[in-house]
């Protein structure tokens, strides 16, 4: 909602000075400057960008407008299913959580938590992360460099499509440039002419550097920062489970373990102590 309210913002103060300087809206519509710009952004954005970077950017995009992928509930879920298992791995053992890592969908305590269980890519770092701690006697001084390692890619991944919205922006203000050179091109073929009609193609051309420089900076710029700081967000959940394993790994209880991994929620998100200890009282 508030991305909304940045861009009719940008949208009412560029327009309304505009008009009230004595401009012609009239004068601003100019398809073929619009079909100049986009379409050369466009087909850039395609020849420079991977199918699944398109996709991912698109993906981004949209998710924008919703807001965060994991909401305040969303963490207290993955926290209750850690303290869970590793609850389940201090009085049995680790090799207990063997069958709940190889066959989640087959597990009783991972179907209490559909909506973690449907997220693939949190599902596979849980999973994994658990597998390497089942399957050897790793120290958390080894496997913390891998969890980073894996974070660092993840982020990587996370954030290409706000690379990409970037380099868009960077270039929509040259192909503004474009179609005004362009516009120039058509307004000296008109030399001679009515003057009126020479004059509007001297506006028109001038709308294309207004057009671009519009778009890059004010709509796909700011959208890219928008996409950039949700990826940000949504990656503290991985950092909560990571936290969590790793205080379990160094001998920590896992209330104890759960309590570390509270701390690295999002203050907007993080669940008070007592409302965390109630919590974990009714998963218990």
């Amino acid at each position: 909602m508030l991305i909304l309210v940045g861009l009719l913002i940008v949208i009412i103060s560029v327009l309304g000075g505009y008009v009230g300087a004595h401009g012609r809206l009239g004068a601003l519509w100019q398809p073929y400057e619009l079909v100049i710009i986009g379409g050369a952004a466009l087909g850039a954005f395609l020849v420079g960008t991977p199918v699944k970077t398109v996709k991912q950017t698109l993906k981004a995009v949209v998710g924008v407008f919703k807001g965060p992928q994991y909401k305040r509930q969303d963490y207290l879920d993955v926290l209750s299913l850690l303290y869970e298992l590793l609850n389940k791995a201090r009085r049995e053992g680790f090799m207990a959580l063997e069958d709940h890592v190889e066959r989640p969908q087959e597990s009783p305590v991972f179907a209490n938590y559909p909506k973690v269980l449907a997220d693939h890519h949190l599902m596979d770092f849980i999973t994994d992360c658990l597998r390497l701690m089942i399957g050897s006697n790793i120290e958390p001084h080894e496997l913390e460099p891998l969890l980073e390692l894996e974070l660092e890619k993840h982020h990587h991944e996370a954030i290409e499509p706000a690379h990409v919205l970037n380099k868009v922006a960077d270039g929509l203000p040259g192909f503004g440039i474009v179609a005004a050179v362009l516009g120039i091109v058509i307004t000296m073929g008109s030399i001679g002419g009515d003057i009126k009609e020479v004059g509007a193609h001297v506006a028109g051309a001038l709308v294309g550097t207004f057009l671009g420089i519009l778009l890059g900076y004010g709509f796909i710029g700011p959208l890219a920062a928008a996409v950039e700081a949700r990826a940000e967000q949504d990656a503290r959940i991985y950092e909560s489970v990571k936290t969590a394993l790793l205080a379990c790994l160094r001998g920590y209880n896992p209330k104890i373990a759960l309590e570390f991994a509270r701390k690295t929620v999002p203050s907007a998100l993080r669940p008070g102590f007592s409302e965390f200890e109630q919590h974990l009282k009714s998963v218990k």
